[in-house]
């Protein structure tokens, strides 16, 4: 996949494209793909993703926040496996936002990019305002000579997949079904740093991680991670949450027992990866209850990791 900032720098073929934030690049996200692909292959064209480095509404609202599923990095990195032949960058500004749609489609989509045909999203909307829908594009397209098409979206269980849905499962602690709806394991990337080391006190060590992106932190809880460091893949037990049982108030903290280790690990790169969620945080009656609940977990762990399952 070729990843263009700037069109004119490259000779670029008449294309097949869709138009998208792509976070997380999810099931939803590869259904779609999948639509451009086929398409593309009818017309002999190539195939193209239009995607942003900075979502569209934080340009458009500085104070607008959004919890990622994917760093930008990441996404292009799960869009390059899609087969795809061209990942145009689009740096959102406020001069296109105050395009229409159809001076967008025109002068960028048709004039820069070579889009042929533009599949759109089941949820998609583009233009200043977003004012108008997929039968204004339609009339556009046949004025400036470009097909456009209605893709469509990919429901599991009757709930149309998207980066919405599996945030909101991950909030709430539904990881089976983020991991089963973006069709892999999620992961967070942080950097170890000194703890308050009470784990190695009552047997349990811990490395204290700082989460190093804007992704989101899946809800507080006990979970079944596989740690890697430095190259190398370890089973873990990660807490996150506030530690109510040492009364840490409220500051929120991810801790992985990485188990069967010992190397001293502060300050490198780590990347949890969630395989399953194990139970909630609890505040236990003291810390003998706690270690107790610990050699459970431990085990439980190990369980799932001797029977682990593909997530689709």
């Amino acid at each position: 996949m070729k990843i263009i900032c700037n069109p004119k720098d490259y000779a670029i073929e008449p294309c097949v494209a869709t138009i998208g934030f792509f976070d997380g690049v999810h099931k939803g996200h590869c259904y779609l793909i999948e639509q451009v692909k086929a398409v593309a292959a009818s017309k002999g064209l190539r195939t193209a993703l239009i995607t942003f480095p900075v979502h569209p509404r934080k340009v458009i609202d500085a104070n607008y926040q959004l919890d990622l599923l994917s760093t930008f990095n990441e996404k292009v990195e799960l869009l390059s496996n899609t087969g795809v032949d061209y990942c145009f960058l689009l740096e959102f500004t406020p001069d296109i936002s105050a395009l229409t749609a159809r001076d967008f489609m025109a002068d960028i989509l048709k004039e820069q990019f070579k889009v042929e045909s533009l599949i759109i999203g089941y949820d998609h909307r583009f233009g200043h305002n977003r004012s108008e829908g997929f039968n204004e594009y339609c009339q556009y397209g046949k004025e400036i000579g470009m097909d456009v098409l209605h893709a469509k979206g990919l429901s599991i269980e009757n709930r149309k997949i998207g980066s919405s849905v599996i945030r909101a499962a991950l909030i709430s602690g539904n990881l089976d079904q983020a991991n089963f709806y973006l069709g892999y394991h999620y992961y967070l990337d942080g950097v170890v740093e000194k703890g308050f080391q009470l784990g190695s006190t009552i047997g349990f060590p811990t490395a204290n991680v700082a989460i190093t992106s804007g992704k989101i932190i899946p809800a507080d809880g006990v979970y079944a991670v596989r740690v890697s460091v430095e190259g190398k893949e370890y089973i873990g037990m990660l807490n996150i949450g506030v530690r109510p049982t040492v009364n840490n108030g409220t500051n929120r903290t991810l801790e992985v027992n990485i188990l069967n280790f010992s190397d001293d690990i502060y300050d490198k790169n780590i990347r949890l990866t969630f395989i399953k969620r194990m139970r909630p945080e609890i505040k236990f009656s003291g810390i003998e209850a706690l270690k107790a609940q610990l050699h459970q977990d431990k085990k439980d762990v190990e369980t799932v990791f001797e029977f682990q399952m593909p997530i689709d």
